[in-house]
């Protein structure tokens, strides 16, 4: 994933929220704001160079003490980003780290 590029296309406004996510973000009290910040300042963790249509990565940042997790795809021919999913990943799924998943 270029980060680079789809941190300018959200700095630009060239984002589109799925309504998937903004019933997850709804349901589990997460702020649309935060998330925004997950993509802009935390690291992408996996990246998913072959989901289609479009390239996409799992981002992760601590946001107020609690992990959070983003999942973004990048339409670079058009400098779009689509925010696919936002959560607060759980240790049954992810170590202490939050970054790694549990095999």
């Amino acid at each position: 994933m270029n980060l680079a590029s789809l941190r300018k296309a959200i700095k630009k406004g060239n984002y589109e929220w799925k309504k998937h996510t903004l019933i997850r973000l709804a349901e589990r009290n997460i702020s649309q704001d935060s998330i925004l910040e997950v993509i802009l300042k935390g690291e992408v963790i996996e990246d998913y160079p072959e989901d289609q249509p479009f390239p996409s990565c799992l981002i992760f940042k601590m946001i107020e003490n609690k992990p959070s997790h983003a999942v973004v795809s990048l339409d670079a021919q058009n400098q779009k980003v689509y925010i696919i999913t936002a959560y607060e990943p759980t240790l049954d799924k992810f170590e202490p780290d939050f970054k790694t998943r549990r095999k």
